[in-house]
């Protein structure tokens, strides 16, 4: 495995996402934050290769970073850190990678100035010991490598927020589960990261939206010539039903902008229909229940 300092210099070009809960897996909650990543991710121009699940279990989450890690350039996890006995995703990242859990007195400092007590805790005190004052602390129990700086450990992105984003091996990025949270750190994170992206000015991954009133057994045979002729060339090509509606979906999806261009005028004929900016924007009021395959 690359030492964290390598890692946490190398240049991105893949991405993976691990959403940890069991809330997830059991379908109490709607996991968004992986929509939100790949949307993220795209406009970076990473290419986000993973997503998985996991429930809240120490053997589960080792396996899984490990991997990641190993596998990624850059890794974010979702979920599994905060007050109570089920928020494992701290001391099992540390446990995988063989470090300790440390208490950081800078985030401590911010908790204290940015946190308020919920009203049900009217006593509670910062200074005084108390099961309430143990469980806040349990989110600020960082996993942490003596051997690495502690500003590659450790990234506060949003002032107006106490939470940090805990940085393992040099990719493993660890953030809430709370999609408010999550985004605002993500999006706060994002000027640490362009500078490392193998397109340093951050332009992202472009993608062309075609229209089409063929059904995607029509336009297949063309499809299949097109992604022989342009895949090669950087650029993905792809087909989307749209059940119930008159017009399906076509996309052409890579970094050369100005050849995903050049290659409209053709794909317009090829599947007798127009480019349009977003999904949707030309259905009518009275769509038909056609096949769209």
């Amino acid at each position: 495995m690359a030492s964290s300092i390598s890692q946490n210099k190398r240049i991105i070009h893949t991405a993976g996402c691990l959403i940890i809960g069991d809330e997830v897996l059991g379908g109490k909650t709607v996991d968004t934050n992986s929509a939100y990543l790949a949307k993220f991710c795209f406009s970076l121009g990473m290419n986000l290769k993973r997503i998985e699940v996991i429930s809240d279990d120490e053997s589960e989450i080792i396996e899984a970073t490990r991997r990641m890690s190993s596998n990624y350039d850059f890794v974010v996890t979702s979920g599994g850190i905060g007050p109570t006995h089920d928020d494992i995703t701290y001391s099992s990242i540390a446990k995988g990678f063989g470090l300790t859990l440390k208490l950081h007195e800078q985030a401590f400092a911010k908790m204290k100035q940015v946190s308020k007590p919920h009203r049900s805790q009217p006593d509670f005190s910062w200074d005084k010991p108390s099961p309430a004052l143990t469980a806040k602390l349990r989110m600020i129990e960082l996993p942490w490598d003596e051997s690495n700086e502690q500003n590659n450990e450790v990234l506060f992105v949003d002032d107006s927020l106490w939470v940090p984003i805990s940085v393992v091996n040099g990719n493993v990025h660890i953030l809430p589960g709370v999609p408010r949270l999550f985004q605002q750190l993500l999006e706060g994170l994002r000027p640490h990261l362009v500078p490392r992206l193998s397109d340093p000015e951050g332009k992202g991954i472009h993608r062309v939206l075609f229209s089409t009133p063929l059904a995607e057994s029509a336009v297949a045979g063309y499809l299949t010539e097109l992604a022989a002729k342009v895949e090669p060339k950087g650029v993905k090509v792809g087909s989307y039903p749209r059940w119930g509606k008159n017009r399906n979906t076509v996309t052409l999806v890579g970094r050369d902008e100005e050849l995903l261009e050049s290659l409209i005028s053709e794909v317009e004929k090829g599947v007798q229909g127009h480019r349009v900016k977003t999904e949707g924007e030309d259905d009518s009021d009275e769509e038909t229940h056609v096949s769209s395959q």
